[in-house]
């Protein structure tokens, strides 16, 4: 499993201002990350994993997004064109993004695991806002620049506030094949 130190080492490497917070009592989940930090929830990123049926079979797909407006899986599969989308159990969060289930960075997830950028979080988070995310550890959390955290986790930007229609930034579709 990976933690803090690994994420702060990482971050170091890739000279990156940041700061792990070490938490007044121990998180359960990224949702809680507002109440503890006195944070606003838009501020407070998570990673929520799903269980993708696609054509080809079941794949694990990561989504960031903001704790304020969490992503439904509805929305998630109508934008994937896929059959059924589900919260993933926590034995397959946990073996997809080698971090503790409810508890996952954005950052360090595996190269085979697509993860998906909530549009809302490029068009509504100045680059120079303060953003705090789990670290995969109860007791810390990260906070770094949403312009960094941003750049550095990678993934496809997703506009999960659109209604009925299907969109990938850049003009990707998703319903032939997951992002990666």
């Amino acid at each position: 499993m990976k933690d803090a130190l690994a994420i702060h080492r990482w971050l170091l490497a890739h000279q990156v201002h940041h700061e792990i917070v070490r938490l007044p009592r121990a998180l359960t989940c990224a949702g809680e990350l507002p109440e503890i930090m006195h944070a606003d929830a838009a501020h407070c990123l998570e990673v929520t994993v799903f269980e993708v049926d696609t054509r080809v079979g079941l794949d694990p797909v990561a989504v960031l997004s903001s704790v304020a407006t969490p992503p439904r899986p509805a929305m998630v599969g109508t934008l994937l064109g896929a059959r059924k989308v589900s919260p993933a159990p926590a034995f397959i969060v946990n073996s997809a993004t080698r971090y503790a289930a409810g508890l996952v960075c954005p950052l360090l997830l595996p190269d085979d695991l697509a993860l998906l950028i909530d549009e809302r979080l490029h068009r509504e988070l100045p680059g120079d806002t303060l953003v705090h995310t789990p670290t995969g550890e109860r007791r810390t959390a990260l906070s770094l620049r949403a312009r960094d955290l941003l750049a550095l986790a990678g993934g496809k930007r997703l506009d999960l506030a659109a209604r009925g229609r299907s969109s990938l930034s850049h003009g990707h579709r998703a319903s032939h094949s997951l992002p990666r």
